[in-house]
């Protein structure tokens, strides 16, 4: 299986940042706004195509969810890249709307898949426990979360999270698809104003995965639950009833991670694959 761009077509990544709070998600729909119509729409009217572009994105995100660091490719023909590849970027900036830019425009190594060849996807998810509320102007990105989480306390459960594992009691479950994913990084900090973040990174992820597990932390920060109910959902594969998927406003993708160059092309075949837990094939 090839990921190259199809012969007299360039495969060009697009690195991007959205505001989604006016988007219904990333994916395209007949009758809503999302960032994948405003994109392709703009791409094809730029350049002057007579079809309509497709993109491929590293990740799906759900409606209300932002993104600095999204990653896309599209394939367009060679004779218009040549032509516009030092424009496109400004020309984009003149006709996408403000919610929604596109920072990097490049032509992509050999190999290279937006979705398979991504080695990791990091989010951010910010809390405010303010007694007060949030900052009005930060809230269209922090959560207001009526009592104090304790950070430490939040770090302990997610330390028991880590590693490779069944998610299907945090993912919204779809039909013919893997819940199980290696989840590399979970912690909580403090910024300087006083919001709590969670850095979340893992090689990929299912559906309301980092909502719902920031949902079940937060239970543990607020003195609802101990430290171990997170892991303790994870094991039982359930949804839980006691875990909410906490509202999306307050969930941005940060970064997509990918291998070196020449790994690109292996790593998409791989992420092809439909996983298995040892023991369970």
């Amino acid at each position: 299986m090839s990921d190259d761009a199809a012969p007299g077509f360039v495969r060009v990544r697009l690195d991007l940042a959205y505001d989604g709070a006016d988007f219904s998600g990333w994916a395209k729909q007949r009758t809503r706004r999302t960032v994948q119509g405003e994109l392709e729409s703009a791409i094809t009217t730029v350049l002057r195509l007579p079809e309509p572009v497709e993109l491929t994105v590293a990740g799906r995100t759900d409606a209300g969810v932002h993104a600095r660091g999204q990653v896309a490719h599209v394939d367009l023909p060679a004779e218009v890249w040549d032509a516009e590849r030092g424009k496109l970027r400004r020309r984009l900036a003149g006709r996408l709307p403000w919610d929604v830019r596109v920072f990097g425009v490049s032509e992509a190594p050999s190999g290279f898949n937006a979705r398979f060849s991504a080695i990791w996807r990091r989010y951010a998810y910010r809390v405010g426990d303010h007694p007060g509320g949030v900052d009005p102007l930060l809230r269209g990105h922090v959560l207001w979360h009526d009592r104090p989480v304790d950070v430490d306390a939040m770090n302990a459960a997610a330390q028991l999270l880590l590693g490779e594992h069944d998610f299907a009691a945090y993912c919204k479950k779809r039909e013919g698809a893997t819940t199980i994913r290696t989840l590399l990084d979970v912690r909580w900090e403090r910024a300087r104003d006083g919001v709590a973040v969670a850095t979340v990174r893992a090689d990929a992820f299912c559906h309301n995965m980092v909502r719902a597990l920031v949902g079940a932390m937060i239970l543990v920060g607020d003195g609802h639950r101990p430290v171990a109910f997170p892991a303790e959902v994870l094991a039982g594969r359930v949804r839980h009833s006691a875990v909410n998927v906490v509202r999306p406003h307050g969930l941005t993708l940060e970064e997509v991670g990918y291998p070196a160059d020449e790994l690109l092309a292996a790593r998409s075949r791989e992420a092809r694959n439909l996983r298995t837990l040892p023991g369970c094939a």
